[in-house]
């Protein structure tokens, strides 16, 4: 029965399993506005409809950034790889200090939002299998951790 739901599922709507980014239905003129005004020096740019949301990355200036813009166009978050260095010292302490404090980290990225807010996000892994995603704000503090593939 699941296979011919999936069967049909897959010839009403056209979508497919080996399809790495559906895109469901088309970027909106507000959303790709909003991004090259933002972004205007943008290479590599690929969408991903999120059904809320759409996410685009692309590179720009030889970094790489990950942005997510609201169905009307507003901006809502900004997301760039950063070495570990550029960490703040509060943040390293808060994440040094903290019981994820002994795993591997994975990436380091800097998340910024409208409210001007910059927060930083250490992915980190004990195994191949227990990987989270760990969210401080400035201060150092973990604000959000979760489980992450």
């Amino acid at each position: 029965m699941k296979k011919k739901i999936l069967i049909a599922l897959v010839a009403v709507t056209g979508f497919s399993m080996n399809t790495a980014h559906a895109q469901l239905r088309k970027v909106p003129a507000e959303v790709t506005n909003n991004f090259s005004g933002k972004f205007p020096d943008a290479t590599n740019v690929e969408w991903q409809d999120q059904m809320v949301d759409f996410k685009v990355t692309f590179d720009e200036n030889d970094k790489n950034y990950v942005v997510k813009f609201m169905n009307d166009g507003a901006w809502k978050s900004t997301e760039r790889i950063i070495k570990l260095d550029y960490l703040p010292k509060a943040v390293k302490k808060g994440f040094s200090k903290g019981e994820y404090g002994k795993w591997e980290i994975r990436e380091v990225t800097i998340l910024e939002t409208p409210e001007n807010k910059s927060q930083y996000k250490i992915t980190v892994a004990k195994n191949s299998i227990n990987k989270k995603d760990l969210l401080f704000n400035a201060d150092g503090q973990l604000v959000k951790d979760n489980f992450t593939f």
